[in-house]
C-alpha cells in the first residue's frame, strides 16, 4: 500500500451524528485521494459506557454515506497491546502513580492547558505507593528531556514544534478504562498502520502528546491532518450528549445518504473558515 492510509475511530457510547460523518468523510476521501486505504476501527474501552450494539449502526451509518472501508481490530482486543507499552514507560521510570481526584488538580493548579487545569505533579512529589485506587501519570519533565526536541506535521498547518509540556504530568493509565486516549490511541494507529491521522482540530494540541509517546516507545511517525469541526447554532461543536440528530433515524426516515455526503462534501470539505457553520480553532 503506498497512498495513505487513514482510519475513522468512534467509541460506541452513542449514535453518530453529522459531526461524525464529517469525519469520517474526511478521512474516507483522503485515503482514496491518492489510492490509500480507509479503516474503521471501534473504540471500545470506555467502561459501561460501550455499547456493543451501536457497532453495528455504525457500519450501517457508514454504508449509507456510500463509505468503504476495511475494519481493523476493536480496542477491547488490544488491552495487552497496551499494557505492554505501559510497562515499557514504567521501566524507564516514565510514569508514576497518583491518589489525586479532578477536583484536588483543579485546587493546586497554577496554569491552564489544552485540557484545563494543569496538574502540578504533587503526586510525584509525594512519592506515593502503587496501589489498585491510583492512576499513573507520565513524568512529562523527565520524558521530554529524554525525548528531546521533536517536531510534527499537520497537513493543513505545515510543521509544528512538539509541546507535550503544555498538558503536564497528563494520565496514562486509568482507574476505570485500562488506557487514555493518549495511550491507546497511539498504540492502535502504529498498529494499523496509520500513515495520515485525521480528526477535528479540537485534538490539534493532543498530537503534542501524542509525537512524544511515539518516540519514548519507538513507534513510526505519522502525518496529521486536523479537520474544521460542524458546530451548532451556539458556537458549540455537534456532540451526542446534546441531542445532535443521530445518522441512524435519518437513514431510517429514508433520506439519501449519498446525498446527505454529497452536500458534506461540495459545501464543508476542505473550506472551513469560510464557512459560517464550521470553525477551525486555533491550536
Amino acid at each position: 500500500m503506498t497512498g495513505a492510509i487513514t482510519r475513522f475511530a468512534p467509541s460506541p457510547n452513542g449514535p453518530l451524528h453529522l459531526g461524525h460523518a464529517y469525519a469520517a468523510i474526511v478521512a474516507h476521501d483522503r485515503a482514496h485521494a491518492d489510492g490509500g486505504e480507509f479503516l474503521l476501527r471501534i473504540e471500545d474501552i470506555d467502561g459501561v459506557r460501550s455499547r456493543p450494539e451501536l457497532a453495528a449502526e455504525f457500519r450501517d451509518d457508514l454504508a449509507w454515506l456510500g463509505l468503504t472501508w476495511r475494519e481493523v481490530p476493536a480496542q477491547s482486543t488490544r488491552i495487552a497491546a497496551y499494557r505492554d507499552a505501559f510497562a515499557s514507560l514504567l521501566t524507564m521510570g516514565l510514569v508514576y502513580p497518583c491518589v489525586c481526584t479532578r477536583s484536588d488538580v483543579a485546587r493546586a493548579a497554577t496554569r491552564l492547558g489544552p485540557d484545563g487545569p494543569v496538574y502540578p505533579s504533587t503526586c510525584l512529589r509525594r512519592g506515593v505507593a502503587p496501589g489498585r485506587d491510583v492512576v499513573w501519570r507520565i513524568d512529562m519533565e523527565q520524558a521530554a528531556d529524554l525525548a528531546g526536541p521533536l517536531t510534527w506535521r499537520d497537513e493543513r498547518r505545515g510543521g509544528q514544534n512538539a509541546r507535550p509540556d503544555l498538558f503536564g504530568d497528563v494520565v496514562l493509565w486509568r482507574k476505570d478504562v485500562p488506557a487514555s486516549y493518549h495511550l491507546a490511541a497511539t498504540i492502535d494507529d502504529a498498529a494499523d498502520g496509520v500513515s495520515v491521522v485525521t480528526r477535528g482540530a479540537d485534538l490539534f494540541a493532543a498530537s503534542h502528546v501524542h509525537r512524544l509517546l511515539q518516540v519514548l516507545l519507538g513507534l513510526p511517525e505519522p502525518v496529521w491532518h486536523h479537520h474544521p469541526l460542524l458546530v451548532e447554532a451556539d458556537g458549540r461543536k455537534l456532540a451526542k450528549r446534546r441531542g445532535a440528530p443521530a445518522l441512524g433515524d435519518r437513514r431510517r426516515a429514508g433520506e439519501d445518504g449519498r446525498s446527505v455526503a454529497a452536500e458534506l462534501r461540495a459545501t464543508l470539505f476542505d473550506t472551513g473558515l469560510s464557512l459560517s457553520d464550521c470553525v477551525d480553532p486555533e491550536p
